[in-house]
């Protein structure tokens, strides 16, 4: 599946779909505990259920009786991956419902994360930076989100190995995000209370940071 695949975008324009999808990336799981976890009612839930299962986004792992009916257990299809390639050729509206619904999972994530404790170690890390570069350093800053990205993955196959031996007692979750993306500035157009000319770049830096 692509990125501008019709059954993808079409998935990702309601934001119930975009949860119910979440959620069964990381578990198999029925109608009925979606919506209690969504705190949404059943044939709203199911209804969104039923329409990713049409469109091939999840599948039926497993039926359940319960008292006279069977209740059915899905889980999410892998999501479809996006080369640099797919992304810059893909149309709009495609980058747009993905964007959307990835930057919903991330606030979900993060919300639940912090309501749980999840930044208190001493080495928690948030941070956001505005920076002015030119073309060349928009290039290194790509590089090195990149870099980043490879980083992550070495660290999780190193640590599922040594899981794999020593067991499951020293899991811990991590949430990593990374973002590179052409800023809008938060306080209007550049330049409009400073005679036009704008601030020098580091003036225009703002970093806020935990851990």
């Amino acid at each position: 599946m692509k990125i501008d695949d019709p059954r993808y975008v079409k998935a990702l324009r309601h934001p119930l779909r975009v949860r119910v999808l979440a959620i069964l990336e990381e578990r198999t799981a029925s109608p009925v505990q979606l919506a209690q976890w969504l705190d949404a009612s059943l044939g709203v839930v199911s209804y969104h259920v039923r329409t990713l299962h049409r469109l091939g986004l999840i599948e039926l792992m497993g039926e359940t009786p319960r008292r006279g009916a069977v209740e059915h257990h899905y889980r999410a299809k892998q999501r479809p991956e996006v080369s640099t390639t797919s992304w810059e050729q893909a149309p709009p509206i495609a980058k747009q419902a993905l964007l959307g619904a990835t930057l919903q999972q991330i606030h979900d994530y993060a919300i639940a994360s912090a309501a749980a404790g999840g930044f208190d170690r001493a080495d928690a890390k948030l941070t956001r930076t505005h920076v002015s570069v030119d073309e060349v350093g928009w290039h290194e800053l790509a590089g090195a989100v990149a870099r980043l990205a490879e980083e992550v993955e070495r660290i999780e196959h190193e640590a599922a190995e040594r899981l794999g031996r020593d067991g499951d007692d020293g899991l811990v979750r991590a949430g990593v995000v990374s973002m590179l993306f052409e800023a809008q500035l938060l306080g209007g157009p550049e330049g409009a209370e400073d005679g036009g000319g704008g601030a020098p770049a580091a003036a225009r830096r703002t970093t806020a940071h935990v851990g």
